[in-house]
């Protein structure tokens, strides 16, 4: 699948000396620039100078629920009607897969730059929050936090097979955020998410947000950034370890 076009992420270095990153990933539809406004709201109080933000894009897929319509996809959606067990039925596990290797090489290249994999965090938004959900839990690197809004876990009936593989993120605090009438990626899956990742030992935080419907809000975002400013704290000259 090499075949797969994909363009560079897009950047936003730390305002000062780079001790730690943020990896966010868009939704079905979107690109990285649909996030720059909320990193530009995360940085406005300057406590997270250190961190440099990466918004990837990605590739251009046929989407089955919208009639093969080709736009910026990280994998496949057969079934999009507002049902939890529709989601669940069918899922595109090789698209899924092919996107965490991506995903992870961008975390790979920020530990060869020298940024430790706890001082890195993994968020996205929809689609993309399923993508950092799957991605950050089965990394086989010990992650700073994981954030998801508005998503879900995929391909949780075979999750604990993943695990098997990489499980070293038990301990990492996971933030999921979810408005309380979505109707795209059902409420009740995010909860059922949660709920699954608490049974099976994780550190999760569930927020919900009344009259949210599939978007995000500024209390929201003003969540996100706490969470990324206590699992990202200024390190000022103290080296990374």
């Amino acid at each position: 699948m090499s075949s797969v076009r994909r363009l560079p992420p897009l950047l936003f270095p730390a305002s000062s000396r780079h001790t730690a990153t943020v990896i966010f990933v868009h939704g079905l539809g979107d690109t990285g620039h649909g996030w720059a406004s909320a990193v530009e709201n995360w940085r406005r109080r300057s406590r997270l100078n250190e961190v440099k933000f990466i918004l990837p894009h990605a590739p251009q897929l046929p989407i089955t629920c919208n009639g093969g319509f080709v736009m910026p996809a990280w994998f496949d959606i057969f079934s999009l009607t507002g049902k939890v067990e529709d989601i669940r039925a069918r899922q595109d596990e090789k698209g899924i897969l092919l996107s965490r290797a991506y995903l992870n090489g961008l975390i790979q290249a920020e530990i060869d730059a020298g940024i430790p994999p706890e001082r890195i965090v993994f968020g996205g938004f929809s689609q993309g929050g399923a993508m950092s959900l799957f991605s950050g839990l089965t990394s086989p690197h010990k992650l700073g936090g994981i954030v998801g809004l508005s998503s879900w876990l995929p391909l949780d009936a075979k999750f604990p097979e993943f695990l098997q593989e990489h499980d070293l993120n038990k301990q990492t605090p996971i933030l999921m955020c979810h408005g309380d009438v979505d109707t795209v990626v059902p409420t009740q899956l995010g909860k059922m998410s949660s709920e699954m990742l608490k049974a099976s030992g994780f550190d999760v935080t569930f927020k919900l947000y009344r009259g949210m419907a599939h978007s995000a809000c500024l209390e929201e975002l003003d969540e996100v950034e706490a969470f990324l400013c206590s699992r990202l704290p200024a390190q000022g000259n103290k080296k990374p370890e």
